[in-house]
C-alpha cells in the first residue's frame, strides 16, 4: 500500500461533483453576500496541519459568523478579535484542568495547529449573521471523508468530540485504533454540561506521553 504522505494524497480523489458544486455555489453567493472566512482561509486547518503530523483532532461545528472571526481554525479567531464565549470557556478549562491562572491576550490557535492539533469545523463556510446556513451545501460529506482518512491511515490520534453534532462523527472512528474524549460543547448554553471539568487537555497529554509523543503545549498561545 502506498504510504500517505499528505493532504494531497488522501484528498486527490475528492475533486467530485459534490465539492465542484460547492465551490460553485461558494463563488456565486459571494458575489451578493458576505460568507466567512474569506476563500483564501477556508482550508487553513489543512495547512497548518500536516496529515502525517496529526495528533489530536478538535472538532468545531460551522464558523463563526460574525464579522472577519473565522480564519480556517475551529474555535480560533484572528489575534485582533475579541475572544468568544465558546473559547474563553475552553481557555477556563484549560486553567483549571492544570491549576493554572492564565491570562489569554488573544483567541488565535494557529500554535495548536502547528503542534498537531486539527482544528477542524464540520461545516467549513458561514453566511454572515446566519449561524448553520451552510449545512446543507455538501460540507459534511467532505468533512466525513476527511475523518475516515484520518482514521484509515493514522493510528492512536486523539478525538475530542464536544457537543452533539460532533459526537455523531464518532461513527468514522474505529475506537480500537483511537482514542475518544467527549464532553458537552463549551458553549455558554452547555459548557456546565459537562465541558467544564473534562480535563480533556491533561488527558491528551497523558495518551500521548502513553504513546511516546510529545505532549502539546497547550499554553503557548
Amino acid at each position: 500500500m502506498k504510504k500517505i504522505l499528505s493532504w494531497t494524497d488522501v484528498l486527490s480523489q475528492e475533486k467530485k461533483k459534490y465539492f465542484i458544486d460547492i465551490m460553485r455555489f461558494l463563488k456565486k453567493e459571494r458575489l451578493k453576500k458576505t460568507i466567512y472566512p474569506q476563500q483564501k482561509d477556508i482550508f487553513n486547518a489543512f495547512i497548518l496541519t500536516h496529515f502525517n503530523d496529526i495528533k489530536v483532532v478538535i472538532l468545531g461545528q460551522d464558523p463563526y459568523f460574525s464579522k472577519n472571526q473565522a480564519h480556517g481554525l475551529s474555535f480560533s479567531v484572528p489575534k485582533s478579535y475579541n475572544i468568544p464565549p465558546s473559547l474563553q470557556n475552553i481557555y477556563k478549562e484549560l486553567n483549571s484542568d492544570f491549576k493554572k491562572n492564565v491570562i489569554f491576550k488573544h483567541g488565535c490557535l494557529e500554535s495548536w495547529a502547528n503542534q498537531g492539533v486539527f482544528l477542524l469545523n464540520t461545516i467549513l463556510t458561514v453566511e454572515s449573521g446566519k449561524p448553520k446556513s451552510h449545512n446543507s451545501i455538501g460540507w459534511n460529506i467532505f468533512t466525513d471523508t476527511v475523518i475516515s482518512k484520518i482514521n484509515q491511515y493514522r493510528n492512536s490520534i486523539i478525538f475530542l468530540l464536544w457537543g452533539t453534532n460532533a459526537q455523531k462523527k464518532d461513527i468514522f472512528i474505529n475506537k480500537n485504533k483511537h482514542y475518544i474524549l467527549r464532553a458537552s460543547h463549551p458553549s455558554p448554553l452547555s459548557a456546565y454540561r459537562g465541558f467544564l471539568g473534562c480535563k480533556h487537555f491533561s488527558l491528551t497529554n497523558q495518551i500521548l506521553l502513553n504513546n511516546r509523543k510529545k505532549p502539546i503545549d497547550w499554553f503557548a498561545i
